[in-house]
This record gives C-alpha cells, structure tokens and sequence, in this order.
C-alpha cells in the first residue's frame, strides 16, 4: 500500500476531466483542490521525516511499480492534451470556461508534464529519457533538460545559477529571468558539447534543435488542425505549466549560497542547500520532488529513495501552500528570510 500511495497523481487527471466537462467555478477545480484543500490539509497534518531503513530501501529500489506509475503518466499526459484541444474548440473564447479549462490543463502540464518529465530526464536509459523529452514537449519546455542536468545541478546555490532565487528577489521577475536564463544556457551547453566533439552546432545532434523543431512541428501541427483559438489556450496552458515549474525552483533554493574556499572554488553540494518539506500530501504528489536536498546530493537517485536529512533546510509547510505564500512576497520575505538567516 505505502507503494500505491504514489497514485495520487492519477487524482489529477480525474479533477482535469471535471473541469473539461463541467462549467462555472467547477472548471476550476484542479487549482481549487491542489491550491486549496491539499494547503489546508498540510496545515493539519504533520510532517512526516521517517526514512526507509537500509535492507528496506535496497528492496524498494528496483520495484518495478515506482517506475509503471510514471510511465502510466505518459499516455494520460498525452491523451488529456488532445482532449484539450476539442474541449476548448467548443467552448466559448473568453468565457469563465474557456479561462478555468485552460487553467486545468496548465495545471496537468505542471504537475505531471514537467515533473515527472524531469524525473524521467533523470533515468540512465535512453528510452526512459525520451519519455521525459515528450512530457516536457506537452508543456513546450523541453530545454528543461540539457540545462538541468548540465547545468542547474553543476551550478545549484551560486549567482552562475538561473534556477537558484536570490535573497529579496521579486518571484514575478525571477520567473522571466530563470526561464530565459535557463534556456540561452541550454544552448550554451549544447554548443559546448558538440565543440568538444568537433560537431557542428547546427545540426540534429544538438538537442536544442532537435527540440526547437519539435516545439515548432507541435506549434504548427495544433494552428493547421484546430486553429488559432486552440494555439492561444495552448500556449496559454504551457506558460501555467512553466510558471508552476518556476514557482517551483524559486522555493527550492531561494536565499541559500554555496560558499567559497580558499583557492575560489565552490564547495560542493549539500543537504543544506536546498529548502525541503516532508509533508505528506505534497511529498506524494509531486513524487517527493520536496526532498530536494537529497535529490541534488545524488541526482540518478529514484523518487522513492529520497531520503530527509536533519541539516536540510525545511520550510513551514508543503510545497502547494508555499507556493501560494510566495505569490504574496511581503509575507514570504517575512517568513522565508527570518529562516534563512541560520544558513548565510
């Protein structure tokens, strides 16, 4: 049973169907439940820092099951997108429907798109990474991987960081600058790689291209079926996805700095580096995503293995509750720069 609890992602899907076949408020019911009863839960219920034991977590390791949840993702992931594009053809442009259905699939394309896109993105196996790749297309983010695997986990906790939120700074501009950031670096890196193979930038073994086409061919592949009505929701759905992402990573990290030793080097990363919660429901959701710490201390580390550590940083609540405290910034300068202060 302590295995099947990572089903909970699959509730999302079912919340997504309501609210493409619902109207009024109920279209908005993925952002309801996940932004409103899951917080208010998490308030509730306390944080649970257990860890497997050594011979359990060395059994857990190779079930099968952890890695046919999110493979099972795969499909939905894609079969809720295409669904998308008929829902929101026939609902009326503008509307509190068009608005709030849009919003369920942003939501989707977040949670389990990007997510569990960069779970994958983490696998060993080439295939495992294509599926990671495809998830994060449904979302258009598919620079998401060559920086964070190259460069986000190398450069975790320093200013050479996109992903890593400074002291004081505003969420709102954080979002533009570790996007954009992220992906000048993503091209950077792929350059770098192919320099040092003596290949050509321009050609399919850049990944960048190769997703550059990809977003392209999905662009244009949703206008020429559907229309320009559908493209907007869709695009529309993929900016949700991506902001949720960056919500994400300036909770992660915000204020935390990896210093300098003697001869200019960064000291290597640690549990105190990232900002974790073990609260429950999140936890599960978002496949322990909130065990940060342990994640960057070994990054090849399956979801089910994340263990909590006593010097990680940990934050108040679960993940869903502080990202709605960091959209309303006095109180998060407030709460989160108070905490930080033990670790500068």
């Amino acid at each position: 049973m302590k295995r099947l609890k990572y089903l909970f992602v699959y509730t999302i899907p079912i919340t997504v169907f309501i609210a493409f076949n619902f109207k009024g408020i109920w279209t908005f019911l993925p952002l309801l439940v996940f932004f409103g009863l899951v917080p208010l839960l998490e308030l509730l219920i306390p944080a649970d820092r257990a860890n497997m034991d050594t011979k359990l977590a060395e059994d857990e390791k190779n079930q099968k099951i952890y890695d046919y949840i999110l493979y099972g993702t795969l499909p939905l992931q894609l079969g809720f997108l295409i669904y998308f594009f008929f829902i929101i053809d026939n609902t009326l442009y503008g509307s509190i429907e068009f608005i709030g259905r849009i919003t369920a699939m942003g939501f989707m394309c977040g949670v389990i798109g990007i997510n569990v896109g960069h779970e994958l993105g983490h696998r060993p196996t080439r295939w495992e990474q294509l599926l990671g790749e495809i998830l994060l297309l449904t979302s258009l983010n598919t620079h998401f991987l060559p920086y964070h695997n190259a460069g986000h986990h190398r450069n975790v906790a320093t200013p050479q960081d996109s992903a890593t939120a400074r002291k004081n700074e505003l969420l709102f501009v954080y979002w533009f600058r570790s996007h954009f950031g992220s992906y000048i670096e993503a091209w950077q890196l792929e350059n770098k790689r192919l320099h040092a193979e003596g290949k050509s930038w321009l050609s399919l073994h850049n990944s960048m291209v190769v997703y550059t086409l990809a977003n392209l061919a999905v662009l244009f592949s949703v206008f020429y079926f559907f229309g320009y009505k559908v493209l907007i929701a869709f695009a529309a759905a993929a900016v949700i996805g991506i902001i949720l992402l960056e919500t994400v990573n300036y909770i992660e990290h915000y204020g935390l700095l990896r210093k300098k030793n003697e001869y200019g080097r960064y000291e290597p990363v640690r549990h105190h580096h990232s900002w974790n919660s073990d609260h429950p429901i999140g936890r599960t959701l978002l496949f322990n995503l909130s065990r940060h710490s342990d994640h960057h201390y070994n990054g090849s580390k399956k979801y089910q293995m994340l263990k909590s550590h006593e010097k990680s940083p940990q934050m108040p609540t679960g993940y869903p509750g502080m990202m709605l405290l960091a959209l309303f910034q006095p109180l998060w300068f407030l709460v989160m720069n108070k905490k930080l202060k033990q670790f500068e």
